[in-house]
């Protein structure tokens, strides 16, 4: 089955993916809007670093319940009260004009992303409710694609916007976008069975836990899905465009040049080795992963140059994420997706909130090439990991 294949003959993922395209494009355009503010603010690494860690912390802190409330609760009904979140707390980042109100920005970033995270991992235990086998690693993988399409395409564009017509502007354009996907999701129909209906929310939470700690291959995998957070790069770029690059190119031109190239290969890499990733080759592309990073961090001190290292280090991310994905889904009952998605989605978070402090922390202490070569090196580690644990999956 191939992606046209998939979207002819199941209506539902191809309405989905439109709403997916929609909702992603608002989530990252507004991101350069944000970290161009805190350059034009005069914030620290560590400040960056923790606004940064903001767009995660949520989905660490609310997975358990996020999970048993999207075990319990209708679909529909939810998906849209959390779109609806989004483009609330989007309007209210107009608000913010000085460094003195950061605080309220982490405040309105955090509300955002934590209804933007239960959003994601409703769909993420929605599809294997729709769909299963290849079709599933399939809807995974176009799922992955415009999420990079949306990451290059979002950054980029904002980039522009950003730097001609002002933050504001853009964040007025990025809540126009969750406006769009509200009116595509009201037009959407689908219906799942509810298996949790009368159940405590207390009680899904501990049973959720009980399910892991009974099937520790599940564990493993939601690990392996978790060193795709060692890509978590946004503090590296925007620490390299103040510190590097802005005697070359304007901030908010660098920051969404080098996400959208990065964010090209990920839309792009799953087209060329979509066919080749099977459970004994995923160890060549942790490793190839490993090397991308390493050679990026040789040459990030020339900002055109790096371009080129930047490529290739989104070139088997979007991979890695997917199969992962959907090696995870297939092993977990239905009845407890929306609760072991949730958890996958937390250590998920708790990876990339890990790499993105060390990378604040790091950055004042060591140069940004080394902290770019050791987090390609812990790819040799997931590599070695992972050889460990393939013949259990």
């Amino acid at each position: 089955m191939n992606y046209r294949e998939l979207l002819t003959n199941y209506p539902i993922i191809r309405k989905l993916s439109i709403l997916q395209f929609i909702a992603y494009f608002g989530a990252w355009f507004s991101n350069v809007a944000i970290y161009t503010m805190l350059v034009n603010f005069g914030s620290s690494a560590f400040a960056i670093s923790v606004v940064t860690a903001m767009h995660l912390i949520p989905a660490i802190v609310i997975a358990p319940l996020s999970g048993a409330i999207i075990d319990r609760f209708k679909i529909k009904s939810l998906m849209l009260v959390l779109l609806s979140t989004e483009l609330i707390m989007t309007l209210l980042f107009l608000t913010i004009d000085d460094k003195s109100e950061l605080w309220l920005l982490m405040i309105f970033i955090f509300i955002r992303m934590g209804s933007a995270s239960m959003f994601f991992s409703t769909e993420m235990s929605l599809l294997p409710k729709l769909v299963s086998g290849i079709a599933l690693q399939k809807a995974n993988e176009i799922h992955s694609i415009i999420w990079s399409f949306t990451y290059a395409a979002g950054m980029g564009l904002s980039g522009i916007i950003v730097n001609f017509y002002g933050i504001k502007t853009a964040i007025i354009i990025d809540a126009m976008f969750f406006l769009l996907a509200i009116i595509i999701f009201l037009n959407i129909e689908f219906k799942v069975d509810i298996i949790h209906t009368k159940e405590k929310i207390s009680t899904m939470i501990k049973d959720g836990f009980l399910y892991l700690k009974s099937n520790k291959i599940v564990v493993h995998l939601i690990i392996l899905h978790a060193s795709v957070g060692l890509t978590a790069f946004d503090t590296l770029v925007t620490l390299l465009a103040k510190n590097e690059y802005k005697y070359v190119i304007a901030v908010p031109l660098s920051i969404g040049i080098t996400n959208a190239i990065r964010a090209f290969a990920l839309m792009i890499g799953p087209l060329f080795i979509t066919n080749k990733v099977n459970k004994d080759t995923l160890i060549y592309i942790f490793i190839f992963q490993g090397i991308s990073i390493i050679a990026w961090g040789f040459l990030q001190s020339n900002f055109y140059i790096a371009l080129i290292a930047v490529f290739f280090t989104g070139f088997t991310t979007t991979t890695i994420w997917s199969y992962t994905y959907a090696l995870l889904q297939e092993k977990v009952e239905q009845k407890y997706l929306g609760r072991v998605i949730s958890y996958n989605d937390m250590i998920f978070m708790l990876s990339n909130v890990l790499t993105t402090f060390f990378i604040g922390l790091m950055a004042s202490l060591i140069s940004l090439d080394i902290i770019t070569i050791i987090i390609g090196s812990a790819f040799f580690v997931v590599a070695y990991y992972y050889k460990r644990i393939r013949d259990w999956i």
